[in-house]
């Protein structure tokens, strides 16, 4: 049988695992962390039959087809993981100064439900000249072709393309918020490319019947998925070596010849699966693979953003909405679950504090600008300001006419333990320095970061990449990402070993409609003619291009 070594037990090493497990290869995972599911995991608080914590909630959109199809093939009880997912009804938008609103996130059984359940998005005190602007932009990215938008959208910012700097202030705080808290990203760095495409894919996700819009687990990640999903591998016989970090590759003659782990031992195997976060992959990449693979030595010309989580551990059940809630106005891009409702699969009467009687799980993606409490970004803060900061922004937002969160609510909290504070002094006074530093970052999707993204098969004879910064479809960090990668890794390793079966690759599904006039913009642009909604951006924009051609 031919030997594979995945390095690194996330949804991407977890998914090549599976893959190849399934198709008769032999496969040992070798993991750094003492649980496996990277990102996506969840851990235990003091006792491992406790309440969990988590890096963030997870959260699966209707687009979302590669991870759904993995779940579905992972047993649990008499059905299969996939039957832990539960769908959400609303998404909260919640604002300090105006009313909440409430967007429906089941699917509309007519168009002017659709459109009712559109309008909380982007349509909702908003003048209609910018309404009017956002549907032309989003015309124009849904009618360019793959080229045009690799090429020319994905060296425009999302903050460019929908020409916010001359729009109203409160188009430019809605479409902020909700790129902020949509991929933990500024829209005025974060590609129109991705930002577009991933905007428009859920929006599609309420006008297909065929799948729920946007789903949850019915209990902690590691619970509903990972651990279950750990051990069907095992029985196909993956090999799993926890709390085992492997500090590099042997290379020799342009292809891997072994692993060396950092105990000092050496491991050798027929195939190599790099499955590392982003952060840690150039650290792999020694010159030598560089000549073979150039794609491998510009890993290292990607970014990363912060998106990390806190849970709050409260004495009530605090429901809020049946789903996601928004924070309009947080400084730190807030979202969050009231995950109780939810979790039915997970008796939270037995775990942790007797008081315990709810859990909100909150998502901060702004960790650059001043908070309300302390007047610091959260990189800036302790562990401790953190969590009474998100706390303070929670409130201010959820406590209108009515109180939903007071102090006395509150019986414990659980911050991300990837983010670990930092001493120090800095400067010529000597002052004390507090922050954290934050050691499991999340790629974002720069402009033009496109090119720096490398394929899941490389050119190196032996080895291929499963992580959520390969090119993919979904091209957004993201546990669809890192499982589609990880199925493009272990396709790649099977056809150069004769399997006839490989793992499915799904496209993002666009209304048919709309492909005559994809059509037609390829031979535009084979033409060197700009798209025929380029004339709808602002006077403003088209006049200093003009004049930069005088």
């Amino acid at each position: 049988m031919t030997e594979v070594s995945v390095v690194g037990g996330g949804i991407g090493g977890l998914t090549a695992a599976q893959e190849l497990a399934e198709r008769g290869f032999d496969v040992t995972v070798y993991e750094a962390n003492d649980r496996f599911g990277g990102k996506a995991r969840s851990m235990p608080i003091d006792d491992p039959d406790g309440l969990h914590g988590e890096h963030g909630f997870r959260f699966f959109p209707a687009f979302y087809r590669h991870v759904v199809d993995t779940m579905e093939r992972i047993p649990d009880g008499t059905g299969s993981v996939a039957d832990n997912l539960v769908e959400t009804e609303a998404t909260l938008i919640a604002s300090t100064h105006r009313p909440d609103q409430v967007a429906e996130t089941g699917n509309p059984e007519s168009l002017r439900e659709w459109l009712e359940a559109l309008r909380p998005a982007f349509a909702e005190d908003l003048p209609s000249e910018d309404v009017r602007f956002l549907l032309e932009r989003l015309a124009y990215l849904l009618t360019a072709c793959e080229k045009r938008r690799e090429e020319e959208l994905d060296d425009v910012s999302w903050w460019e393309f929908i020409d916010a700097e001359n729009r109203s202030q409160e188009f430019q705080d809605r479409l902020a918020f909700a790129t902020q808290s949509l991929v933990a990203l500024r829209p005025e760095v974060g590609s129109a490319r991705t930002i577009g495409t991933i905007y428009m894919q859920l929006l599609f996700g309420q006008l297909d019947p065929s799948r729920p819009t946007e789903r949850i687990l019915n209990g902690p990640t590691n619970e509903a998925w990972i651990d279950p999903w750990v051990a069907y591998l095992e029985d196909l016989g993956v090999e799993f070596h926890p709390a085992t970090p492997v500090r590099g590759f042997e290379v020799d003659g342009g292809q891997v010849a072994g692993l060396e782990l950092v105990d000092g031992s050496r491991v050798r195997s027929d195939e190599y699966v790099l499955a590392v976060p982003v952060e840690v992959a150039p650290e792999f990449v020694t010159p030598e693979l560089a000549r073979v693979a150039p794609e491998l030595d510009r890993i290292d010309r990607l970014e990363t953003a912060w998106m990390n989580g806190i849970q709050f551990y409260l004495r009530e059940d605090v429901e809020l909405t049946r789903g996601h809630q928004v924070y309009a106005d947080a400084p730190w891009a807030l979202t969050s679950i009231s995950q109780r409702q939810f979790w039915t699969g997970y008796d939270l009467d037995e775990r942790g504090p007797d008081e315990v009687e709810g859990v909100l799980s909150v998502i901060a993606s702004d960790w650059d600008t001043p908070g309300i409490v302390y007047g610091k970004p959260a990189r800036r803060c302790s562990r401790e300001e953190i969590a009474t900061e998100i706390w303070e922004q929670l409130k201010r937002h959820l406590d209108g006419p009515e109180t939903r969160l007071t102090d006395d609510l509150l019986v414990d909290w659980f911050l991300d333990p990837a983010l670990v504070e930092t001493g120090g002094v800095s400067g010529t006074r000597g002052e004390a320095v507090e922050g954290v530093e934050n050691r499991s970052p999340l790629l974002i999707n720069t402009v033009g970061a496109l090119r720096n993204r490398p394929p899941a098969d490389v050119g190196v004879p032996n080895l291929t990449i499963a992580s959520d910064y390969v090119r993919t479809n979904s091209d957004l960090a993201s546990m669809e990402s890192a499982n589609e990668a990880g199925r493009r890794a272990a396709n790649a390793i099977c056809r150069r070993h004769g399997a006839r079966e490989t793992a499915r690759i799904w496209e993002l599904e666009e209304p048919a409609v709309l492909e005559p006039f994809k059509r037609q913009d390829r031979i535009r642009y084979r033409l060197g003619l700009p798209h025929p909604g380029e004339v709808t951006q602002s006077l403003r924009r088209v006049t200093g291009r003009l004049s930069g051609r005088a």
